[in-house]
Parts: C-alpha cells; structure tokens; sequence
C-alpha cells in the first residue's frame, strides 16, 4: 500500500532542514522501542505504510548509532534494542534441510541461513535470552516471545548441553538444556 500524501509530508517534514549540495547531519525526536513501535514527537507512528517508508532509509553506521538517511539528510535516531521485531515463523522442510523464515513488523522476511544468521543475547541481570535475526544491511529483528517459543520447540541437543535449531543446513545455537541452562 503506497504512503499518502499526508505520510510523505510527515516523512519530509522529520527529515527537513537540510540545504542543497551538503548531506545535514542531525538528531530527531524518532525512537523505535523495543517492541517495534516507531515513535515521533513522543507520539506513535500508526501508520504501517509510513513506518515501512522510514524502514527503507534506517542504516546502522560504524558508531553503533542507527540514522535515517537520504541523498541530503543524516538523522540519527534512538532505537531501544533491535529496530525490528520477527513476529511470525514459517517452518518448511525437516532436519538439516528444514528452512525457518521469518516475517518482521514491517513485513520483510528472512530465512535463517549464513546471511541472514540467529544470534541469542542473554541479559547479564536477568537471564533472559534474546534472539536476534539479521534481517538486512546490519539491521537486525528482535524474535518476539512467542515465536521464539516456537522456535525453541524445533530445537535438538546438538552436545555439549547445547541446544540449537537447523535452518539453510547450518545449525544454529539458541541455549543450554536442563541439565545445563547456561545460555552462552
């Protein structure tokens, strides 16, 4: 669905200032929070089509800072963890062959394999994992609990007390088991 005129209007007007011939380079009031949610001015962006549009221009930079950016504007934004969530799972064939593919809230989609790797986190304070899919160009999606349920109940014992799930032929560590829950 294309963005309205209205959404575009909103797109330049959070990217605006900048003078022709020289890339403006500045902060906005743009946060993506953990759960996905686009925020500006403090207020959600509820429009999908004009989130998906400011998705296209999201870069992650070498200063670990994440910036929208166009030809003339460099704006950095806040992102709380990933800029993206993975809120649904496909599961096609089985074992070593089986391939999971991942759909985001924004609606790219992702097969884990060598590009596009599964990486889980673990909070130092609380234990909790979080995984991670890296969906494009360095920017990766948040997998949302339930799927990451999911996920774990396609795991095996790979040895060593780990557990870990295969996608694109390449098994893929997600945890430990009972016997040993550490998660790293």
């Amino acid at each position: 669905m294309p963005a309205s005129q209205a959404d575009e209007a909103l797109f330049a007007s959070a990217l605006s200032s900048g003078s022709a011939g020289k890339v403006n380079n500045h902060d906005i009031d743009m946060r993506i929070a953990r759960d996905g949610t686009w925020f500006y001015l403090g207020s959600p962006i509820n429009r999908k089509p004009l989130v998906k549009l400011f998705s296209t221009v999201l870069r992650l930079e070498e200063d670990g800072e994440y910036y929208l950016i166009t030809p003339v504007e460099k704006a950095r934004i806040k992102v709380d963890d990933a800029p993206f969530t993975a809120v649904e799972m496909t599961v096609t064939g089985e074992g070593k062959s089986r391939q999971l593919t991942f759909r985001t809230n924004i609606d790219e989609v992702a097969t884990i394999d060598a590009d596009h790797p599964l990486r889980v986190s673990i909070d130092g304070e609380t234990g909790e994992p979080s995984p991670y899919i890296l969906v494009r160009d360095n920017l990766e999606a948040l997998v949302v609990r339930s799927v990451f349920y999911d996920l774990v109940d396609l795991a095996e014992d790979i040895g060593g007390d780990k557990l870990g799930v295969w996608s694109s032929g390449i098994c893929f560590e997600i945890g430990g088991t009972e016997e040993n829950p550490e998660w790293n």
